[in-house]
């Protein structure tokens, strides 16, 4: 039975082709992502560690249990501890180092780096007049307030040398400086594309905030000295509740642990897509299985006759599915492994540089490529086994095509009802609930294997729709709407595998637009201002500097901070968001449910309305306030309006916040024009601002875009892994129309034998190929579109101004495809239907 099992593999070339082709695809995706994220992964982690090389003992403030912040000085790193931590018994020496968001210009005055990875440190001289961390390539240490050093990297890129001054921005306001030394550095976030410059250390702590403190203080420890033993001399220096102890080594093992973490999201999502592509896969092996198993019913009967038992038939066919498995995961593991090296080379083309290291391809990888490839196939292969072994002998020598019995067809489609109803059910259901995420999931799962069942009974009904144009083809047409209904199990199958592709890609393309649209409203309706201006860096603090000189320009007429404060309300920690009381109400348009806006200032405030019903606040209500410093007030809630994830939480005038913030800072400031957005306008404010690289000034437009284009970049990237889908879908087709072609080879003779020429049989099978495809297109862009809504059900709880758009041109493009799809696939199958021989066809078996 072994070497019958071999021979029938080898016996089939073309189809086992096209079966290694589609589990290949899968398990090169597995096995890609796998080699992928291990080797981005582990070229952070190499970095990282160097990184703490000069690093024995870490001191850092002790963090907050609050998240969001509460009253009160922060703990702070001063002088007197470095010199402490210095002279602890084992130490050699003490480092201290300040941090903070640090923008570079180019010299034609664009940002250079990438936005939060733009960041700023203090060159800390040892005993020797070097900073260890940081060996200079080129110049001198930075020394006093107008000079500073830079990466060799960003450098580089700039084609900046030492001597140059260079524009850069650390707050707001544009510094230009002098570029006294050029450095490497083996830190993370230069390697990953950002850029780091280095002042003295009086300077740093100037710029970010920490007059004579430390945001760390490194330890280095002298010969002989274990870092637990360092750390264990350190911790009693050190003033309890205020600050903590780290070794290096647990330094390093926990940023591992985080990239590893970081790396988790990316590696899941492409292994769902692989995943996609495998379950796609299988039902072209289950397709080919099963008509092989078709071709060869006599072959097997006869097996059966002279003495092979059901086992021993089940076990052949399962014996070639394992061939074809561990070819595929062989070819598809090498070809994994070059879209593990292609894909860390697209990622250095669009600039998202990594740290260099080799490629890896662990023990754990090649197991997990083998065992998916050849289980998958096995899988797949087992029910046509089965289906085959059961068959009676004398049955099987009679006919060829063993027709499913009508008990058979109305248990499948009971069971698939049941499936549908009940997976329809669940996903309304969780459309009403406020966390249905998981009963969502798996009323999608039971929609889908209803569908996947109940797919050969809707063949017929929704294929008969195509009649009507078929007709219009004559005889061709008539004899491809009969073909695509002859075999409705197979046709089903094989429409199944692109409608998973479509199911997802009209319900992403469905979501994603929905929520740009919704966000496009949201920022219409609550911001009249004509612009933003924020930190290139993210949420980088902003200084107030930039909205007074904003206040300051002609062309302004209403201008107003938006600033974060901690406190605590009823012993609570809020946040607490000061604007310009006297302008805020001509920049922004709330929806008061309750009370009004007013003249906010003093102890007036504003609250949403979901703060208001949480502390059982109305317009009139008084509570206690305990400010940032630690001194306590009563504010008045004047009002309670609409929230959204713009626009949110206590809103006080910056008056009454800024005498008790430690220190003064903007998260953006909300911009008002004479004339409205206009791109004089914009260029006014951009000059107005010093053309500062680390300052973005944005428009409606601009917001629009931005947010589109994170869309359209997951959209892209969505679109790209689910092409795996659509490829392996594609061979699918051809698989079918193949079998389909040998199967009716004696047909396909007589229908040659009585005029129907060459041209006319390739239009029978492509017609039958449009035909599939498009069964299979309508049913993933419904399915699709009715996900997209029940997804944006749930999302609508949480984004108030959520509305469901269709994407009626990207479907028709999605139905496009699907025909394209049928047309390509049917070329060698319609090709060699035609060329035939119909002598030899008619008297075919």
């Amino acid at each position: 039975m072994f070497r019958t099992a071999l021979r029938n593999v080898l016996a089939h070339k073309a189809r086992l082709l096209m079966t290694v082709l589609a589990v290949m695809l899968g398990v090169a995706f597995v096995s890609g992502t796998l080699v992928f994220t291990s080797t981005i992964s582990d070229a952070y982690q190499a970095s990282s560690q160097k990184g703490y090389d000069n690093v024995d003992v870490a001191v850092h403030p002790k963090s907050s249990d609050s998240p969001r912040g509460a009253p009160g000085a922060e703990p702070k790193l001063d002088q007197k501890l470095l010199d402490k931590a210095a002279h602890v018994p084992g130490a050699s020496s003490a480092t201290g180092t300040v941090s903070g968001f640090t923008a570079i210009a180019d010299k034609k005055g664009e940002l250079l780096g990438n936005g939060f990875a733009t960041t700023g440190g203090n060159y800390f001289p040892g005993k020797d007049g070097k900073d260890a961390r940081y060996p200079m390539r080129s110049g001198a240490a930075p020394k006093g307030p107008d000079q500073f050093a830079l990466d060799a990297r960003t450098a580089d890129k700039a084609g900046y040398k030492v001597g140059d001054t260079v524009r850069l921005s650390v707050d707001g306001p544009v510094r230009e400086q002098k570029l006294t030394g050029i450095f490497t550095t083996d830190d993370g976030r230069v390697a990953a594309g950002g850029s780091l410059a280095l002042f003295d250390t009086p300077t740093a702590q100037k710029l970010f905030g920490m007059p004579g403190g430390f945001s760390e203080i490194d330890v280095k420890a002298a010969p002989g000295t274990s870092q637990t033993a360092l750390k264990s001399a350190v911790d009693k220096v050190l003033p309890k509740g205020a600050a903590e102890a780290t070794t290096g080594k647990q330094l390093a093992d926990d940023q591992a642990k985080s990239i590893a973490k970081s790396m988790d999201g990316m590696k899941t999502a492409l292994l769902v897509f692989a995943g996609i592509a495998l379950f796609v896969g299988v039902f072209i092996i289950a397709n080919t299985f099963t008509m092989l198993v078709a071709q060869r019913t006599k072959e097997l009967a006869l097996l059966r006759a002279v003495g092979a038992s059901r086992r021993q038939v089940t076990r052949s066919v399962l014996i070639e599915a394992f061939v074809v498995g561990a070819i595929a995961a062989v070819t598809g593991l090498a070809a994994g492994i070059g879209i593990g090296a292609g894909l860390r080379e697209l990622m250095s083309s669009t600039g998202a540089t990594v740290p260099d290291g080799p490629l890896v391809i662990s023990p754990s990888t090649v197991l997990a490529s083998l065992l998916v490839g050849i289980v998958v196939t096995v899988l797949a292969a087992w029910l046509p086994g089965r289906r085959a072994a059961r068959i009676p002998p004398v049955a099987a020598m009679n006919s060829v095509h063993a027709t499913a019995t009508t008990k058979s067809l109305v248990v499948r489609n009971t069971i698939g009802a049941l499936f549908a109803g009940a997976g329809t059910a669940g996903v309304v259901v969780a459309t009403g609930m406020s966390d249905g995420k998981t009963m969502m999931g798996a009323g999608a799962v039971l929609l889908l294997i209803g569908v996947f069942i109940l797919t050969p009974l809707l063949s017929r009904p929704l294929i008969a729709l195509a009649a009507p144009v078929l007709r219009a083809f004559g005889i061709s047409g008539g004899l491809a709407r009969q073909n695509a209904v002859r075999n409705p199990r197979r046709t089903a199958a094989t429409a199944s595998a692109l409608m998973v592709g479509l199911t997802l890609i009209t319900g992403l393309t469905v979501i994603a637009g929905s929520v740009q649209k919704s966000i496009d409203k949201m920022a219409t309706d609550s911001l009249t201002a004509d612009y933003v201006v924020s930190m290139a860096g993210g949420n980088t603090p902003l200084s107030p500097d930039v909205a007074k000189k904003l206040g300051g320009l002609d062309e302004v007429t209403a201008v107003s901070p938006l600033r974060m404060s901690p406190s605590r309300i009823d012993g609570t920690p809020e946040s607490l968001t000061g604007v310009n009381g006297k302008d805020f109400g001509k920049l922004t348009r709330l929806d008061f449910t309750k009370g009004a806006l007013g003249d906010l200032h003093g102890g007036q405030v504003v609250v949403d309305d979901a703060t208001a019903k949480e502390k059982g606040w109305q317009p009139g209500s008084r509570f206690p306030v305990t400010f940032e410093d630690g001194k306590k007030s009563t504010l008045t809630v004047s009002g309670v309006y609409q929230g959204n994830q713009m626009i949110n939480g206590i809103i006080v005038d910056t008056a009454t916040l800024a005498p008790h913030q430690q220190q003064v800072t903007d998260r953006q400031v909300m911009v008002k024009t004479k004339d409205g957005a206009t791109d004089a306008a914009k260029e006014s404010l951009v000059k107005g601002l010093g053309k500062n690289p680390a300052i973005s000034v944005s428009d409606k437009k601009d917001i629009s875009e931005e947010i589109a284009k994170v869309f359209s970049l997951m959209l892209n990237m969505l679109y790209g892994l689910l092409a795996m889908a659509v490829i392996v879908a594609v061979l699918g087709v051809i698989n079918t129309l193949a079998m389909s072609v040998f199967e009716r080879s004696q047909e396909i003779g007589m229908l040659r034998a009585i005029g129907l020429d060459r041209r006319g049989i390739k239009r029978m099978v492509r017609l039958e190929s449009l035909v599939i495809s498009l069964f299979g297109g309508v049913l993933g862009i419904g399915l699709g579109v009715f996900f997209g809504w029940a997804a944006g059900e749930l999302i609508s709880g949480s984004l108030a101004t959520y509305e469901l758009v269709l994407p009626w041109g990207r479907m028709g493009i999605f139905l496009g495809l699907a025909a394209v799809v049928g047309v390509l696939a049917a070329l060698w199958p319609a090709r060699r239907a035609a060329r035939l021989n119909m002598l030899a066809a008619i008297k075919a078996e």
